[in-house]
This record gives structure tokens, C-alpha cells and sequence, in this order.
């Protein structure tokens, strides 16, 4: 498990392999600023490697304040870098409180064809989702 911490010692991501369920849960909490999405994104992208994964189900119900501004980065660098890393099947989980929800929107349009992405407002809804993804993979 990775725990990355904000300057001020707040907790803002937490990233696990799900053993049971065999995909990546990242747990964003609390505000996030564009360095944190960055580092976060990376921290991922090193675990997916590791442990080549191809599922993962990122979770921002508890996210306050939007991250739009990482998009263009997460475009450019993260999109790519999480398809060759071997990254089939995301799920996002948003927080419908915040303006956090219309970043995730936007990044499906630049997954393209590297992963397939769904934004969901439901945790249940997104586990669900993911182990059907994972039934017609086998």
C-alpha cells in the first residue's frame, strides 16, 4: 500500500492491490493540489507496473475542489504512460458535491482507445462494472 501525504501532513491518496477483487483502489480524500494529482498519478503508475494489474478503480468520493488543471498533463503524459503500462479498465468513482466530476468526464475523452474509462456516482456501481470486465476477459 502507498500512503502519499500533503505539506501539511493530511493524508490524500491512498493506493492498494486489491487482492480479491484484482484491480488497483486509489482512495482520494480531502483537497487535492496539481502537485498531488501529479505525484499521485505517478506513484499509480509505478504500483501498476509492479504489480501488472490491468484494472483499476480510483475513488474520489471523499475529493474536495476540482483538478482540471492537471488535465492537460494527464493527457500528455499519464494517459499514455498508464497503456503502456498495461492499464485495460477504469473505473472512476466522483464525488457529485464538487466540480470534480466534470474533470473525470473530460478525461474519457482523451482516454481514446489506450483504456477504457466509465465515471460512476456509486462505488457499487463501479465494483459491479469492473468484475463484469473482468468475466468477459477470461
Amino acid at each position: 500500500m502507498i500512503e502519499l501525504k500533503s505539506a501539511t501532513g493530511k493524508t490524500y491518496l491512498t493506493i492498494q492491490l486489491d487482492q480479491k477483487n484484482k484491480w488497483l483502489y486509489n482512495n482520494w480524500t480531502g483537497y487535492v493540489s496539481t502537485d498531488n494529482v501529479r505525484q499521485g498519478a505517478i506513484s499509480f503508475l509505478e504500483l501498476l507496473e509492479e504489480s501488472d494489474c490491468s484494472y483499476s478503480l480510483t475513488d474520489n468520493r471523499e475529493l474536495v475542489g476540482p483538478w482540471e488543471k492537471s488535465l492537460t498533463w494527464i493527457r500528455t503524459d499519464w494517459i499514455p504512460a498508464a497503456k503502456k503500462a498495461g492499464l485495460r479498465y477504469h473505473a472512476h468513482v466522483v464525488n457529485q458535491d464538487s466540480f470534480a466530476e466534470a474533470a473525470a468526464n473530460k478525461m474519457i475523452t482523451y482516454t481514446g482507445d489506450a483504456f477504457e474509462m466509465r465515471v460512476f456516482t456509486k462505488l457499487t456501481d463501479a465494483q459491479d462494472w469492473l468484475q463484469k470486465k473482468m468475466l468477459v476477459a477470461v
